[in-house]
């Protein structure tokens, strides 16, 4: 049976080690099919190419990941919070947890997004790896709940 706590500490792991560009630990968090994407809420947010993905495959994700880094700022800071584990199975577990990304400016941290971050982490032996994270970003207007003119994303 998976084990929850590790499956956080993976995810947590995983962007620790992005936000610091160990990429040679990145290559040791996913598995070989994983499935990677990332957008906004809306698709029309002006940097959105720079930050719109969809790539499957162990080697596709470790590219796109790379080069996204490396595109970015540093330091940058990946806090995630309020995981929980939304599904479980024998060997993986989906997780879901809020974002929210900062960089300095003028010395002090500074919001740069925020969003929801999907995960599904997969055991296998000792090993926990990444099988999928799909984060979408936050980019619409804040609106009292029910004035909102959408289902909310699930």
């Amino acid at each position: 049976m998976i084990d929850g706590f590790r499956a956080v500490d993976t995810l947590n792991r995983w962007y620790v080690n992005y936000d610091e560009g160990r990429f040679d630990v990145l290559e040791q968090l996913v598995t070989d099919d994983a499935d990677f994407s990332s957008r906004s809420d809306t698709g029309k947010h002006p940097l959105e190419a720079s930050f719109r993905c969809h790539v499957v495959g162990r080697g596709a994700a470790l590219a796109w990941t790379r080069e996204h880094r490396l595109k970015s700022p540093y330091p940058l800071r990946h806090n995630i919070m309020n995981a929980y584990l939304a599904a479980t199975r024998a060997d993986e577990i989906d997780l879901e947890a809020y974002m929210f990304v900062t960089t300095i400016v003028d010395g002090r941290p500074y919001p740069m997004s925020s969003g929801l971050c999907r995960v599904t982490v997969r055991s296998s032996g000792d090993e926990y790896r990444l099988a999928a994270k799909h984060v979408v970003l936050d980019t619409l207007l804040s609106v009292p709940f029910r004035e909102l003119k959408r289902e909310v994303r699930s």
